[in-house]
């Protein structure tokens, strides 16, 4: 039964979306949305430099939720990076996988969403927000809930591993809920890996409650396939006197659409935002973020940097929020990027919005090319041409993988940016 929308990509996913009997309400509702307001068009503001939509109907054929695939532990444990010591989390075309998955830590609790009662569900990332969690919101069967416990530390990382691997052109709608409670700290790693070279679409929704005094940090890499499309919307309510740091690093992929939001709901709240897109081919990457300044006394930091060579493409439109009674805040927001050849394009967009008058707040972007006389210093020092423009490249980036929160994670990190520069740019 065919059902009229907006546009023909709306279509092809209502028409193909499952009919799964778990949480009826979200569902509904996020068909509602979509019927209403389809998938974002060419010319909508919020998705003006990444047609999504129209790479969706190019590259997409077979509309169908994912189902597992077949792999086995050996494959899991190849792509656990050198020195982890933690909490393993496996996800198989966006299902949670708990046969191959180990938590071990007290403090930490891990279930299902359908095992656990969750009010929260649905209420953080709000799918009239964006039209890709509508989408979630009728394509997810189950998604994954973990609890902090409350004055728990968490002392290992806890790490995402998302497998993805599916006939063409499927659709992966993996879903996290996090709470962290009261006076609790933990940090989460994340990395995605297609385990073959066929398209996929993959829509991923991750809302984070962080309560009261209590710390967040969240390091992701995105290294799937040249021909994966990935949508990320990721938010994060945060209390009184808490903190919510995220870092994303970006590789490759056909179209990322990173959506990161980080809502500053009272007093004393810090936020901080980093990433690192490094770009090659035709892959186009967009980071939209915001952060919503609420209440008086709270504090963000964003620093994003871009290299680009040949035909890619990185956007990044960032918004600081700063409402009439969020006075003595401290907001801080740079894009920067090195383009590598004339094909390469960037799209920056920082963005303040005050309505308070007592704040320390600033901006900006530059867009430039490498530095040619430390070029020259450095190959006038005994550094051939591409050594010297490595080693410029990386201190570049490494001021983003300073802030990676686990030393094995950033080790790892580390070596792949450093294989990247030296190689293929």
């Amino acid at each position: 039964m065919t059902t009229l929308t907006k546009n023909k990509i709306t279509e092809l996913f209502l028409n193909h979306a499952p009919s799964f009997g778990t949480f009826p309400q979200i569902r509904e509702k996020g068909r509602s949305l979509i019927i209403e307001n389809g998938l974002p068009a060419l010319k909508e503001e919020e998705y003006k430099f990444t047609s999504i939509s129209k790479k969706l109907e190019q590259s997409i054929d077979d509309f169908s939720p994912s189902t597992r695939s077949e792999f086995i532990r050996e494959i899991v444990l190849s792509h656990v990076f050198e020195g982890f010591d933690g909490d393993l989390l496996v996800f198989n075309n966006g299902h949670y996988d708990k046969t191959l998955s180990s938590v071990n830590q007290s403090g930490l609790e891990v279930s299902t969403l359908i095992d656990s009662v969750q009010a929260s569900l649905g209420k953080i990332a709000k799918s009239e927000k964006d039209p890709f969690v509508s989408l979630n919101d009728i394509y997810f069967e189950d998604g994954i809930f973990i609890k902090v416990k409350k004055n728990q530390k968490i002392e290992k990382p806890v790490f995402f591993l998302f497998f993805n691997k599916t006939n063409q052109g499927q659709v992966i709608s993996p879903r996290i809920l996090i709470e962290v409670e009261e006076n609790a700290e933990v940090s989460f790693l994340e990395n995605t890996i297609s385990l073959d070279e066929s398209s996929y679409f993959s829509n991923v929704v991750t809302e984070i409650k962080v309560e009261q005094n209590a710390h967040v940090h969240y390091d992701r890499l995105q290294s799937q396939n040249r021909k994966s499309i990935l949508v990320n919307n990721f938010e994060t309510d945060v209390h009184r006197d808490a903190s919510f740091t995220s870092l994303v690093v970006s590789l490759s992929g056909d179209m990322v659409r990173n959506n990161l939001s980080l809502n500053l709901l009272d007093s004393g709240c810090e936020g901080n935002m980093y990433g690192l897109y490094l770009l090659n081919g035709k892959t186009h990457v967009d980071n939209h973020t915001n952060v919503d300044h609420t209440k008086p006394h709270s504090e963000s930091n964003e620093l994003y940097k871009g290299i680009l060579a040949d035909s890619s493409r990185g956007v990044f439109n960032g918004k600081i929020f700063v409402r009439q009674d969020a006075q003595k805040t401290n907001a801080f927001q740079q894009n920067n990027n090195i383009l590598l050849s004339d094909d390469a394009t960037v799209n920056t967009k920082p963005q303040l919005e005050i309505w308070a008058d007592d704040v320390k707040c600033s901006h900006g972007c530059t867009t430039g090319q490498l530095d040619e006389e430390a070029l020259f210093y450095l190959r006038a020092r005994g550094l051939g041409k591409e050594q010297a423009k490595g080693m410029l490249l990386y201190a570049f980036a490494g001021e983003v993988l300073e802030h990676v929160s686990d030393e094995s994670f950033k080790k790892y990190l580390t070596g792949i940016v450093q294989e990247r520069l030296g190689s293929n740019f």
